[in-house]
């Protein structure tokens, strides 16, 4: 029987479809040319962190370490899709524990300064289960990442596909965010379910599409 835990993020959990979804490097491109010539500006994107660690992470101006002058950053955007902070499957099990705890807190951080939240949801093998899903409110709007590993390598889609089914069954999302391509047959299930599934293009999908068509 699946334990009900309460969502941390229920008064802060957005409830629309975003217009569009940018990583923390493209937000910080963003805010670097607009604040001088415009203190007060508002950018309507969702802000993510499907990137590497180190990008948003690092001991002296990590979004953890420099919560106050992250939020500076990030205020100026519409929202934020919670920190994809790594739970590698080889991890020590206390990190992988901590670093969902650092998706949840910061995510309530964020609402709790005015910024509408998603939550970006983030598995590994089965024993994270225990954890993985708690703190998000049930019937809302997630987020997932499928950009690099899962579950594009045929070796790691059972987990993936595992996972999935265990946030389906004890979130209910009616909608879920996909970075990266949702075009895998675990989907369409879903989509028969009638679970909405978006999928929002990477970066980088978006930059070698860009050079394609300059090439053409």
């Amino acid at each position: 029987m699946v334990q009900e835990r309460h969502s941390v993020l229920s008064n802060y959990t957005n409830t629309e479809i975003p217009s569009r979804i940018i990583t923390w490097v493209e937000a910080k491109s963003i805010y670097k040319k607009r604040i001088k010539k415009d203190p007060s500006f508002k950018d309507d994107s969702f802000v993510c962190f499907y990137i590497d660690d180190y990008k948003f992470d690092g001991t002296r101006a990590g979004i953890w370490a420099q919560p106050h002058r992250s939020l500076e950053i990030l205020s100026h955007f519409k929202g934020i899709v919670t920190p994809d902070f790594s739970e590698y499957q080889d991890f020590p099990y206390p990190i992988k524990l901590y670093n969902t705890y650092r998706m949840r807190v910061f995510g309530y951080w964020c609402g709790h300064n005015g910024l509408e939240v998603i939550n970006n949801v983030r598995w590994g093998t089965e024993e994270s289960f225990e954890y993985s899903f708690d703190g998000i409110e049930k019937d809302s709007i997630v987020a997932i990442g499928t950009v690099g590993g899962s579950p594009r390598r045929l070796l790691d889609r059972p987990r993936f596909e595992r996972g999935l089914s265990e946030l389906v069954i004890r979130l209910n999302p009616k909608a879920i965010l996909t970075y990266g391509s949702a075009k895998y047959p675990c989907f369409d299930k879903l989509r028969e379910k009638g679970i909405d599934i978006i999928e929002c293009e990477a970066a980088t999908a978006s930059y070698y599409k860009k050079k394609r068509g300059g090439d053409e």
